[in-house]
């Protein structure tokens, strides 16, 4: 039986993964402690203006948790290729490994230039490597996937209509943390700060009542005034898993003395992640081995490209329109949301599913993992809502198993698990 392929797209103006093959253009294995039975290859497809690159940076999107740690590779390799063919897409031109060879290509970059610059790529590479077409074929993603990963669906479910045997098999999207609707979004933050404690009564009542909660891309002066007041309130901690620690030099050192005490940090998570990579994919071994910058771009690999911000052309408000019209076509949807999460948090997720008013199909459980409460879920019709327990922004990075476990029954379609009997006798 043929492996399904998955295309993701990670955060905003950040990479999008896709499904990979071995090829001529195969990739030698990236410098890494320990040899890896994974093949890769990557390298660059032509796209309309601004080809973008394929790559395989393993960080948030991947439902394994593995990331460069003190600018080495992961040592293992990772469990979610063992499901599905994943790619790796650098979208729009100018993050990550991807450029153009037009200038003004970085002057008009938006959602729609995205979504169709993404579908020519999609479309050339199936012609580069033709065994992957007709597969079953999802995409996912988080963060400002949330606007990415619908509206390339969109686009490819809309070209595929009258087309009998479609080359793209699309089935089904996923998004975490996901950026849905401004205005349910921005409700859903504030009261997450508030209900946990990050802001005062009084800044709250303020949020509520300086910032116009449909428009995120033009607050006005008075919201970002309070907005800094909340900011400073919450102090330094990472925004992104409240819970976790900041990355500090002496970081690693109190984790160790913190461990024992603290039994809910995730073992795993380092939180100078972001910092390991950014070192880890600007070696010059590491882009030789995929196939990456290979005209030389003058500017190091980020993780976010901030530039892109400033000529963002266009950003709609919501995505719930999208979501109506591939609910109505029997697109499977799933939506996940890591609970520690206070930039995009499950509060504001869970507002945008209910403007939907879909009708409820499983009431709301909590979902298992060894025994352990791993989070909660509610399938709606059309829609299924995952929840992980304790995992911050980036769920495959802070909870790799359980993304894992919910990577899994996403290409199944089949419900989270209920508790086992023992637990239930409880």
């Amino acid at each position: 039986m043929a492996v399904a392929v998955l295309l993701a797209a990670i955060l905003a103006l950040s990479p999008l993964p896709l499904s990979l093959a071995p090829s001529s253009t195969g990739s030698s294995r990236p410098p890494s402690r320990s040899p890896s039975r994974r093949r890769s290859c990557s390298g660059s497809t032509a796209g309309p203006a601004a080809p973008p690159s394929a790559t395989a940076p393993p960080r948030s999107s991947e439902p394994s948790g593995s990331t460069p740690t003190a600018g080495r590779s992961p040592s293992t390799p990772t469990p979610g290729t063992k499901v599905a063919n994943v790619l790796f897409l650098d979208a729009p031109a100018g993050v990550g490994y991807s450029y153009s060879n037009t200038s003004s290509d970085l002057l008009s970059p938006g959602d729609n230039k995205t979504a169709h610059d993404s579908y020519t790529f999609l479309v050339n590479w199936l012609e580069r490597f033709p065994q992957y077409k007709y597969r079953d074929f999802y995409i996912a993603g988080e963060s400002y996937g949330g606007h990415y990963v619908p509206q390339l669906s969109q686009l490819v479910y809309r070209n595929n209509k009258g087309v009998r045997k479609p080359i793209l098999n699309f089935k089904g999207f996923m998004v975490g943390n996901a950026v849905i609707d401004d205005y349910h979004d921005f409700v859903g933050t504030f009261e997450y700060w508030w209900t946990h404690g990050l802001i005062s009564d009084d800044t709250y009542q303020k949020l509520q009542l300086a910032c116009e909660f449909d428009s995120s891309e033009h607050a006005s002066e008075a919201c970002n005034k309070i907005y800094d007041v909340a900011e400073a309130e919450e102090g330094l901690i990472d925004a992104y898993s409240i819970y976790t620690p900041t990355c500090k030099k002496t970081s690693l050192h109190r984790r160790r003395q913190i461990k024992g005490r603290r039994p809910w940090l995730p073992r795993g998570y380092d939180p100078c992640t972001e910092q390991y990579s950014t070192k880890y994919y600007n070696l010059p071994e590491v882009q030789k081995a995929f196939r990456a910058n290979v005209t030389g771009i003058p500017y190091a690999w980020t993780g976010c490209s901030d530039v892109l911000f400033e000529y963002w052309k266009d950003s709609p408000r919501s995505m719930l329109p999208i979501y109506r019209e591939l609910i109505a076509a029997g697109i499977r949807i799933w939506v996940f949301s890591g609970d520690a999460d206070s930039v995009v948090p499950l509060t504001g997720t869970r507002y945008s599913i209910d403007a939907l008013y879909l009708p409820t199909v499983t009431n709301w459980y909590p979902w298992y993992d060894e025994e352990e409460v791993a989070g909660w879920c509610q399938v709606h019709k059309g829609l299924t809502l995952v929840t992980i327990r304790g995992a911050g922004h980036e769920v495959p990075l802070h909870r790799p198993r359980q993304a894992l476990k919910l990577f899994e029954h996403f290409l199944q379609d089949k419900p989270m698990p209920r508790p086992v009997p023992s637990i239930q006798s409880f």
